[in-house]
């Protein structure tokens, strides 16, 4: 019998497909590379060909999940505009506010695993930066400089890709005081938190006062905030 030998794209895919079921059923930390290639029936060193670690693994697996989102392919499809960077802007918030009170913890555990990555290698966090950076930065970076072009936005002395940085991580670290029971800072109620940090951060990137009241509020969201970003990211 002859066996037809498998594509490189198609390993790779029975890989992630093995994966996926070892992290819903082990989790990252009970997740090891021998027990995903055991489930994927390839050898160790096969596996580590197409990704070198368990932490490129999950990486791709977040990205997968994020690319393959019909809400976020719809907001992605918005044409660079003020308007547009107001409702990135808005998801933004509306995606790291909403972590807390999901009742699933899958996505509070992933921004964990996030957080102590920095405390490691920082692997983990890198790879899920790379694949944000390549989703989402594009548009965030287009619609400012088109607030600026037209005059909505101030032009302001920060590369673009450091604004778009400085506003996912002031939200990222804000989302992490909120992980205890007890969170460690006492901000207001979501609705008040979100309407607070919207003007901060819309202001921080030069957008003006009447352009900010003219678009907050009429700029609905386009996608499900909770997909905006690869989940922990």
């Amino acid at each position: 019998m002859v066996f037809k030998r498998m594509s490189s794209d198609s390993r790779r895919r029975q890989i992630l497909d093995a994966a996926k079921q070892c992290f819903a059923q082990y989790g990252f930390a009970g997740t090891t590379t021998r027990k995903v290639a055991s489930a994927a029936c390839i050898s160790e060193g096969l596996l580590f060909r197409h990704f070198p670690t368990k932490a490129a693994l999950h990486a791709e697996i977040l990205a997968e999940a994020c690319e393959a989102d019909p809400d976020l392919d719809r907001l992605l499809g918005l044409r660079p505009s003020s308007e547009t960077l107001v409702i990135l802007v808005r998801e933004f918030v509306s995606h790291f506010l909403a972590i807390r009170t999901l009742a699933d913890r899958e996505k509070e555990e992933r921004l964990r695993l996030t957080a102590s990555s920095h405390l490691d290698d920082g692997e983990f966090a890198r790879l899920l930066f790379e694949k944000v950076a390549g989703l989402i930065a594009p548009l965030f970076i287009a619609s400012l400089e088109a607030a600026i072009a037209s005059g909505d936005a101030l032009p302001i002395k920060t590369k673009p890709i450091h604004s778009f940085w400085f506003v996912h991580h002031l939200l990222h670290a804000l989302a992490l005081t909120r992980l205890p029971d007890t969170p460690s800072l006492d901000y207001p109620a979501d609705e008040a938190l979100a309407r607070e940090l919207n003007g901060f951060i819309l202001r921080a990137l030069g957008v003006k006062a009447d352009v900010i009241t003219a678009h907050l509020d009429s700029a609905a969201p386009q996608s499900n905030p909770h997909h905006l970003i690869p989940e922990g990211a």
